[in-house]
């Protein structure tokens, strides 16, 4: 493996499948309401479709959160009040989302998240935890724990590579390696075969590593 590819591996790689079965519920079966259908529900006012489209996707975005928050900061938000926050700008937001296809909502939540994450940390780099929440999320100049981790430069090159796959490979990645969903819950999300996941994901990690190692020439 080469240096660049284990750098993206050890940045991205999910917990263990045991460690993630002992804290991660499962999503809800096929059978249930589709993202998109929810999202209609909730444009229309439904409140009981706005619990299930969190009860389907806090939980993840909990762990998630928690990961990206460096030490020094997870004493000065806490992760719940982060994944809250990103939620209801979210939801505040969704007359700008346009859905494009099963698992891009997660991809827009991700976005939004990370604009969080990355104001909480600049409020607890340059206010010692005194600013409020609020505050936070209206600065958005701010570096991300996976910048601190493994250098800005690469995480724009591992950006600019994921902007560049396609759609639906993007939406792959980010659930696969970003969020750490298994196998069966990436088919339950998206449709797919598991086996057409795995395959899918592979080329798009070749994809993302040949992409980044060009950029750094």
């Amino acid at each position: 493996m080469t240096a660049l590819r284990l750098a993206l591996a050890q940045a991205w790689l999910p917990p263990s499948p045991v460690a993630l079965r002992a804290i991660k519920p499962p999503m809800e079966t096929a059978s249930a309401d589709s993202t998109q259908q929810l999202l209609h529900r909730i444009r229309a006012g439904d409140p009981a479709a706005r619990e299930r489209l969190l009860a389907r996707y806090l939980p993840m975005l909990r762990r998630w959160a928690h990961g990206r928050l460096p030490s020094h900061a997870r004493d000065l938000g806490d992760t719940d009040d982060l994944v809250q926050a990103t939620v209801l700008r979210a939801l505040g937001q969704l007359e700008r989302f346009e859905y494009a296809g099963d698992g891009c909502f997660l991809g827009y939540l991700r976005h939004v998240l990370l604009n969080v994450l990355r104001n909480e940390i600049r409020r607890s780099n340059t206010h010692g935890g005194s600013a409020g929440l609020t505050d936070a999320i209206a600065d958005e100049a701010s570096e991300s724990p996976l910048e601190a981790t493994i250098g800005r430069e690469r995480v724009r090159r591992y950006e600019a590579a994921l902007a560049a796959l396609p759609r639906r490979s993007q939406e792959l990645v980010v659930m696969r390696i970003e969020f750490g969903l298994d196998y069966e819950d990436i088919a339950d999300e998206t449709g797919m075969s598991r086996d057409a996941i795995r395959m899918a994901i592979k080329r798009a990690v070749a994809e993302l590593a040949r992409t980044m190692g060009d950029g750094a020439q």
